[in-house]
């Protein structure tokens, strides 16, 4: 399986994701922001953390106009798999590939730490090698993660089964205690916690090397 990890101007976890996705067992392919087309046989494309060109205007909103932005929707049109993480949640949002917007912290602070999800569903290849309301330990690193959708968006995500993880003590006020999300055809997933930042002992957690098991083995069998 070949991922590909996109890198914006002050991208900062990209190495981290390219790693966990290797340790996984996939080919990565590196990706610049200005490329107009992802690699050739391209299976997920990761969509990293850090502070994308700053975070002017809205977090993520200048990324989701880079070139590589188009192949990206082309990529998940077509039924590929992303995976956006923190900052690559909030560019994936502001793509239209998920629903909802990222706001402010309610504390209006930074918020850097390790939390506990809970695994609200195992219905996805992101999520099935855990089980469902599993408590894992991921960190989180972010000013902008209060997810906020309507009330007619929030009711189909639950009834759809699409939150894929939930914080057990909401760190920044995200309706619903939301940390990730999933698209329609459950092949793109958005959360803000690093599970590429808990994949190995030394890290503090290994908690987020199921997200990468999952996904291998669950595109492996689609």
């Amino acid at each position: 399986m070949k991922a590909a990890v996109i890198t914006f101007p002050g991208s900062n976890c990209d190495r981290d994701l390219a790693v966990a996705f290797e340790g996984a067992g996939f080919q990565v392919a590196r990706v610049w922001h200005k490329d107009s087309a992802l690699p050739e046989g391209v299976d997920v494309v990761g969509v990293p953390g850090g502070f994308s060109f700053g975070d002017y205007l809205r977090c993520g909103a200048i990324a989701a106009q880079s070139p590589i932005s188009a192949a990206i929707r082309a990529h998940a049109d077509k039924g590929g798999y992303v995976l956006g993480i923190c900052n690559g949640f909030q560019v994936i949002t502001e793509m239209g590939l998920l629903p909802g917007v990222l706001m402010r912290n309610a504390t209006l602070k930074f918020v850097c730490r390790t939390v506990t999800l809970k695994v609200a569903t195992t219905q996805s290849a992101f999520t099935s090698a855990y089980a469902k309301g599993q408590g894992i330990h991921i960190p989180i690193a972010h000013h902008d993660g209060n997810y906020t959708i309507d009330a007619e968006g929030l009711a189909r995500l639950q009834g759809e089964d699409r939150i894929a993880f939930t914080y057990a003590q909401n760190p920044n006020g995200s309706m619903a205690d939301i940390a990730g999300i999933l698209s329609e055809n459950r092949r793109v997933l958005g959360m803000m916690p690093h599970p590429e930042r808990a994949t190995e002992a030394a890290l503090g957690s290994q908690d987020g090397k199921g997200l990468f098991a999952s996904l291998m083995r669950g595109m492996a069998l689609a």
